[in-house]
Parts: structure tokens; sequence; C-alpha cells
């Protein structure tokens, strides 16, 4: 659910204004509202954020076996960073240079090894040589009468001359050549010291990758610091006083309280008012909360007013994974990974047991649907895996009697159940949210209802070509869509006239989300589709590899089918994050009406232990 927030307004001495934030950071439960300034201090703090994350993000390349217990003084710590940040800057200018210079070698390879400084020799002794690479077709322009040249040698159909004493007439067309300033020899010893630096280097970097967690720490401390003087800054001050604003949940008010007589501020707490957008701080049962590694990979927070979703996002999520991957063997290797993982982190994190019942269900689709590898041979071979399946929506349908259109129009329907219950499902908690403000709107929502479930009755005619009564499910839409223009208007406090003229007002815009309706019905058949397709990639893998299974060809069969079924895998993963987080996130939110507008919750608080090294 979503926490209920207060408003609050704190005003403090201003020349106890550092003190009141330092006791402020450490109660760690307000919401300030942050307001974008700069001055130098945050500055500072930010270079140093950018110059610490740059160190790290180097440092993480390199293996440590195990790092030290002990941490850095602050004197040695300060000397390895700018020592860090030198060896960084050292490298980047290396990998220039030694780029550089390994153009040039290349470039210089066609003139040969020659010593640049007997070219220079010999302009002292009057003998300037100008080079240029020239067609043979402009070459042939040039006589040797006119001028002197030296032809040095070329490459198809372009050649390089060297001119003596004069330049190339302006009836010749060429490139003129820079003469290099090292020789082929000389770039390659260059070539070879900026390498073994560069070794070196490696091996510092080795080294230095032992104290990464006292990096880690560092920036912690600064992210720390920033914040505080960011919040600083975001202080309106008049006179001897200071104030700031900001959000409280609505549990932790008393906390606040507490600590605000102790040290004596005044504040001012209250609902937040209508045009505000408090962040949201979502609180849910441990089941539910195993779905947040999701929200967190998007990056998605439902706004404040809006819903939270997560127990229904869980619940659709695990049915759209197991529909859309569809193959028990591999929700079998999902759940061998995810008891590794188990293994490895000696804990079960919200990750972890989220992958243990997205495998299940996909085990579980898989195994009523008869698929284990994309195989049929696995089913005729194993009959207790026959057993467990259900022969109206089976992949291999034939072994049962039944047609294969059949089934797949067995499986199609149900997709389309499984959107119109989701669909549904949001027109019912719009309908309960709407009762407790007391707003007709809920009627409009109904409206919406009984329209899902008339289209439905056409998605499968028209796809699947199910007989229906076409003027009983044109009436109900036609009965909802009027419920829609009545009430859609209508809002708490608002004359039922001028609800209804809005409603009125917004008859075209409803007709359009009247097909949008009909369209995200029909969008669920990619479970279907995908499910499809996945099935078809593994059988063609299958096809491909049977002929290789026995003699000398075996390691190549058994070679496709891991490539084929891996492959086949990441591909499976890939389309659960297309299709299955957009009918969440798009089709069931956007009859939800959500828009996803929110800002996490995120208190101003202590993060790592203060020091006198810090704020």
């Amino acid at each position: 659910m979503i926490v209920a927030m207060k408003r609050v307004s704190l005003v403090i001495k201003a020349n106890e204004k550092r003190g009141a934030l330092k006791a402020l950071r450490k109660l760690g439960i307000l919401h300030v509202d942050e307001v974008k300034s700069t001055n130098e201090t945050i500055e500072e703090l930010g270079s140093s954020k950018h110059s610490l994350e740059r160190v790290i993000a180097t440092l993480k390349e390199y293996k440590v076996e195990e790092y030290p217990k002990k941490s850095l003084s602050k004197e040695k710590f300060t000397t390895l960073y700018e020592t860090t940040l030198d060896l960084i800057e050292e490298r980047g200018f290396l990998h220039d240079q030694i780029q550089l210079k390994r153009n040039e070698k290349e470039r210089l390879q066609e003139w040969g090894d020659f010593n640049p400084d007997d070219i220079k020799e010999l302009t002292k002794n009057n003998i300037e040589l100008t080079f240029y690479k020239v067609s043979a077709k402009e070459l042939s322009k040039l006589s040797s009468d006119e001028m002197s040249y030296i032809l040095l040698g070329g490459s198809g159909k372009n050649v390089t001359i060297a001119t003596v004493n004069s330049l190339l007439p302006s009836s010749v067309v060429g490139q003129k050549l820079t003469l290099p300033e090292n020789s082929l020899t000389a770039l390659s010893n260059q070539i070879g010291e900026i390498e073994g630096r560069l070794e070196d280097i490696e091996g510092e970097f080795n080294k230095l990758a032992l104290h990464l967690n006292d990096f880690k720490a560092y920036l912690a401390i600064v992210e720390q610091e920033e914040r505080f003087e960011i919040v600083s800054a975001s202080l309106q001050e008049e006179g001897q006083v200071a104030w700031l604003c900001g959000y409280l949940p609505f549990d932790e008010v008393e906390n606040f309280k507490g600590v605000a007589a102790k040290e004596k501020w005044a504040y001012l707490i209250d609902d937040p008012g209508e045009d505000e957008a408090p962040p949201t701080l979502l609180k849910n049962r441990k089941w539910i909360n195993i779905i947040r590694p999701v929200f967190d990979i998007l990056g998605t927070v439902p706004g404040y007013r809006e819903y939270d979703i997560s127990m229904w996002f869980l619940i659709f999520f695990a049915i759209f994974f197991a529909m859309i991957v569809g193959d028990a063997a591999y929700g079998l290797i999902f759940l061998i990974v995810a008891i590794a993982m188990h293994v490895k982190a000696k804990k079960a994190n919200n990750a972890i047991i989220l992958l243990y019942v997205l495998s299940l269900t996909c085990i579980g689709w898989g195994t009523i649907t008869g698929t284990w590898f994309g195989s049929k041979a696995i089913l005729e071979a194993i009959p207790f895996l026959k057993a467990l399946i259900i022969p109206q929506i089976a992949n291999y349908p034939e072994i049962f009697g039944i047609e294969a259109t059949s089934a797949q129009n067995m499986v199609m329907k149900l997709c389309f159940i499984i959107g119109t219950v989701q669909l549904t499902l949001a027109c019912v908690m719009n309908v309960w949210r709407k009762l407790g403000q007391k707003s007709l709107a809920f009627v409009a929502d109904i409206g919406w209802f009984v329209m899902l479930i008339a289209l439905y009755f056409l998605v499968l005619m028209l796809v699947i070509g199910t007989p229906i009564n076409l003027g009983l499910v044109a009436s109900v839409v036609a009965i909802g869509f009027l419920l829609v223009i009545i009430f859609g208007g209508q809002e708490p406090g608002k004359p039922f006239l001028k609800g209804l003229a809005a409603g009125g007002a917004n008859a075209f815009s409803s007709f359009l989300d009247t097909i949008s309706a009909f369209s995200n019905i029909i969008s669920y058949i990619r479970l279907f589709a995908v499910g499809m397709a996945s099935l078809a990639i593994a059988q063609s893998f299958n096809s491909m590899a049977s002929p290789m299974l026995k003699g000398f060809a075996l390691p190549a069969g058994v070679l496709i089918l891991v490539i084929g079924h891996g492959l086949n895998l990441v591909m499976a993963i890939l389309s659960v994050v297309v299709h299955g987080v957009r009918l969440n996130l798009l089709e069931f939110s956007g009859q939800l009406g959500m828009e996803w507008s929110g800002v996490n919750y995120n208190p101003f608080r202590e993060t790592v232990e203060t020091t006198n090294n810090t704020l």
C-alpha cells in the first residue's frame, strides 16, 4: 500500500541551522523539499563524488580474492586517492599516445624505415625534398625536364614522389605529405616503452584494488556531505529564523514531535494539498515485496494518489512469465539458477524468491501444456509427464486425438480471459476508490466494466470465430458507452448538469478509448503468439540436432542443442521484459488511469556514521 504522508513546515533559528540539520539527519524520517541550487561547497563535493565514482569504476575491473579487514587512515587514504587519480589520468594519456603512434606507424609503412634526420641534413646542404602522393595519371603530366623528382614507390594507382628544390606545379594534382618526426624503428621503440609503462600501471591498479572498500566508504561520506549541503542551501532565511518544508509518513509523526520538542523547533503538520505531489512510500507484506526488484530495474514509481499495484503486478507477471517462456524444462533451469544463487548468497533476497516463484509457475504451465525442451519425444518416452497434461491446451494435442486448431483456439481464449479479468479488475478498483470519494464517476467505471465484458465476446468472434449474439453485444457496448458519457465528467461537489456537459465534451475521446479497450483485449494474444514462437524455435533446433545424436556426430548434436536452447531461453527472457511488463504497465495501468509519476520517499538521513572527519 501507499503510506499516507503529512506535510511538515519546520522553523529553526538561523544561527543554529547546521546543528538542527544534523539532528534532523540523525532522525532520518523527513523527506525534504530540496531546492535546486549550488555553491562552491556543493560544486567541490560534486567534483569529489565524480572522481571517486571514476576511481571505483576503474578498480572494479580488477579481481581481488580477499579485501583487508582494517581500513586505511585518512592520511594514507588521501595519498592513495591522489595516486590512483594520477594513474588514471596517465593511463588515459598513454592510451591516446599509443594510438596516435600506431596510426603514424601504419601511415609510414609504405615509406619504409629511414631516419628523418637524414632528410633534414640534406636541407642544410641546399637539397630540399618535398613529398607527394599522386596518381599515375597525374604523374604522366610531369616532365623530368620541367622539374626534378624522385619516384619512391607506390601502391595501386597511387605513387609517392619527392620533388627536389621545388614544389609540385599547379597543373598536377597531388597530396602533400608531412615528413615524419620519427623513423619506424623509433616509433616501434616508443610504442614498446608505452606498452611497458601501461603494464606497470595495470600492476599498480591490481594492488590498489585491494582498497576498493575504502573508496566506497569515502564515497558514501561525500554523498552524505553533499546532500547535507544541498538541504542546507534549500533552507529559506529571514532575519533570525530559517525554515524548510518536507513530508513525513503519518506513523512517524509522534517520533518527529518528540525530537522537535527536545530540539525546541517550531513546526506545522497538516495534510498535503491537492496541488502538491508528496513522495511515494510503499509498504507491503513480504510475499508482495518480492516484485520490488522489477520496479527498481524499470525505475517506475506510482504517484502518491495513484494505486499500489504491486500485488496484482506480481500475480499477473508470474502468469505472463510462465506463458511466454512456456517450457517446463526452462523453468527447471531457472529453478537451478535460483538454488545456486541462494546457496552462494546464503540467504534468499527478494530477487531470489521472485526467481523461485517465476520458475515454479513456468514449470507448472509447461507441465500442463506438455512442453519439455519443445520435444514430443520426451513426452512419449515418459508416460508420467503425459499424464500431467491438460489435453485441451496441449502443445501436442494430437497425442490425445484433439486437433491442433482446437487446442490453439483454447489457449487464445484463455489469453483473452486473462486480459479481460485484468482490465475489469482495474474497473473494480476504480469503482471502489470513487465510492470512497463519494464521486458519481464510479458509474462510468461500471460502464467500462460492462463494455469490456461485451468486447471480450466480440474479440472471440473476430479472432476465434465463436458465434455470438452481435445485437446483444452491440447493445451492451452502447449502454456502457452512455454511462461513460453521462457520469465520466462527474466530480464531488460538481453539479450534475456540469458533469454531464463535461462528459459530453469528451464523447469523441471516450469513443477512441472504447476502440482502445477493444485492442487492449486483443493485445493479450501476444502471450499465445510469443509462447508459440518460442516452441517453434525449440522444435527447429531439436530437428537440426536429432540426426546428429549418434556416432561421431554426437558432440556436434549436443552443441547445437545447448546453443539453440540457450539462445531461445535468452530470447524468452527478453520477450518477458517487452511483453509481460508491457501488459501490466500499459494495458492494465492505462485502464486504471495511472501515469507512474511518483517520486520515491527519500528521507534526509544519516547513511554513514558521522565522525570528526565528516559533517
